[in-house]
């Protein structure tokens, strides 16, 4: 599986599209950059595109916008999620982080692993 680069650039649009509320961190993963609102992640940057895990109505209504498609590695796509397409503009990418955000948020919180 090919894992694709992430440019600086990207990792820094991708953070200043994150909407803020509470319990929202953005962390480095895997070379790259997810976030998360009580440790569950809603958004992530995969190479240059940004995917969003939404509820089953919010995942129909991004598919039906051209240029949206699955999101992460073309051989394991993530289940739940799907890339916004690169045509948006910032407002509307966040717009969908936020509908991403307000859904994750209905979950546990993800309990912290314990360091030994």
């Amino acid at each position: 599986m090919q894992m694709p680069k992430h440019s600086d650039e990207d990792k820094a649009r991708f953070r200043s599209l994150v909407p803020e509320g509470p319990g929202v961190e953005v962390k480095p993963m895997f070379g790259s950059v997810g976030a998360f609102v009580n440790g569950n992640m809603f958004a992530g940057l995969f190479g240059t595109d940004i995917g969003v895990k939404l509820d089953p109505a919010g995942l129909e209504e991004l598919a039906a916008l051209e240029g949206s498609g699955p999101f992460g590695p073309e051989e394991r796509p993530m289940n739940g999620w799907l890339s916004v397409p690169s045509s948006l503009t910032g407002e509307q990418v966040t717009s969908w982080m936020e509908r991403a955000r307000e859904h994750i948020a209905t979950l546990p919180p993800k309990a912290r692993k314990q360091k030994s």
